[in-house]
C-alpha cells in the first residue's frame, strides 16, 4: 500500500492533515483504516459520509469494504489512538479566528452593502462597503467581483451570531495628503483715509481780442473728495441720535417749565377772586 505518511512518526501527526488509507476492517461502530502509521487509527461511522445526502449509514459494511481505499482527515490525535474522518475539515474553526488575523478568501456574493467573501470558516465573512477602501465606494462592484481572491483582516468575529466582520482597507496603506501651502491671506481693501492732494491748477495759454494781449486761464480740476471709513460713519451717526436726544429733553423740559407757568398762573388768579 502507497501511503504519503510512511516516514512520518505518531508525533508529526497533526489534526486536519489528509491521508490515503485502507480499509483493514468494519464493525457496528465504524471502521479501522490504515494509513501507515503503527498507531491504531479508527473511522467512527458518524464520520463516513453517505452514498445519498441526508441518508444515515444504517450498516459500515454497506459503505466500506475491506480493502478499500478511502481519503480521510485527522480529526483529532488521542494518546492511545488516532480519530478519523472523511468529511473535509474547515479551515478555520471558531477558535481559529481571531480579532486582528489576516485571511485570504474568494468573493462568492455580491450585495449592495458589502461582499461576502469565503475563508474556510463555517460562515463566509463580510466585508462591508465602508471597509472596501480608504475612499468613497459607490457600490462594491467598483471594488471587487465575484471569484476575486482577496486578503483582510478580521475586525471582529461573534460566534454566537456566526457573523465575521473583515476589512480589505485595513490592509491598505493610509493615503498620502498633499501638503498644503501656506498661502496668506488678502488684506481687504481699506477705504483711502487721506484726502487727495489739489492738483495744481492748470495754465491755459489764450489770446484776448482786444490790444493783442497774452492773457492766461486757470482750470482747476474738481477736487476728489475722501470717502468716509465705517468708523466715522458710525460716529457721525451717534452724534446726530445725541443731537435728537438733546434736543428732545430739552423741548420736554420745556414743555415742562411751561406747564407750571400755567399751573402757577391759574393758581394766583383763583385765589384772586377768592379774596
Amino acid at each position: 500500500m502507497e501511503s504519503n505518511i510512511v516516514e512520518q512518526t505518531p508525533t508529526e501527526i497533526k489534526p486536519k492533515m489528509k491521508f490515503t488509507g485502507k480499509v483493514v476492517k468494519t464493525s457496528l461502530a465504524g471502521a479501522v483504516i490504515d494509513i501507515g502509521v503503527e498507531q491504531p487509527t479508527v473511522l467512527h461511522i458518524s464520520q463516513i459520509i453517505p452514498p445519498t445526502e441526508n441518508e444515515p449509514i444504517k450498516r459500515v459494511e454497506d459503505v466500506l469494504k475491506p480493502g478499500q481505499e478511502i481519503e480521510v482527515y485527522v480529526r483529532k490525535v488521542r494518546g492511545d489512538h488516532v480519530e478519523l474522518t472523511m468529511y473535509k475539515p474547515l479551515d478555520l474553526e471558531w477558535r481559529e479566528i481571531k480579532k486582528g488575523m489576516t485571511v485570504k478568501g474568494t468573493v462568492t456574493r455580491l450585495e449592495k452593502f458589502g461582499a461576502f467573501v469565503e475563508i474556510g470558516a463555517e460562515r463566509p465573512g463580510l466585508v462591508h462597503i465602508s471597509e472596501m477602501a480608504h475612499g468613497y465606494v459607490r457600490q462594491p462592484s467598483d471594488v471587487v467581483k465575484e471569484g476575486d481572491e482577496i486578503e483582510a483582516e478580521v475586525l471582529d468575529v461573534n460566534r454566537k451570531k456566526k457573523q465575521i466582520k473583515l476589512s480589505m482597507k485595513a490592509l491598505q496603506p493610509e493615503p498620502v495628503k498633499e501638503e498644503e501651502t501656506f498661502r496668506p491671506m488678502a488684506r481687504p481693501a481699506q477705504p483711502d483715509r487721506a484726502v487727495r492732494r489739489k492738483k495744481a491748477p492748470r495754465k491755459t495759454r489764450s489770446r484776448t481780442d482786444e490790444g493783442g494781449e497774452l492773457s492766461f486761464e486757470f482750470n482747476e480740476a474738481p477736487q476728489a473728495e475722501a470717502e468716509p471709513t465705517a468708523m466715522e460713519v458710525a460716529m457721525r451717526d451717534a452724534m446726530e441720535r445725541a443731537k435728537t436726544r438733546k434736543k428732545e429733553q430739552e423741548d420736554k423740559k420745556r414743555k415742562s417749565v411751561s406747564r407750571e407757568q400755567e399751573d402757577l398762573l391759574e393758581r394766583t388768579l383763583e385765589s384772586k377772586r377768592e379774596s
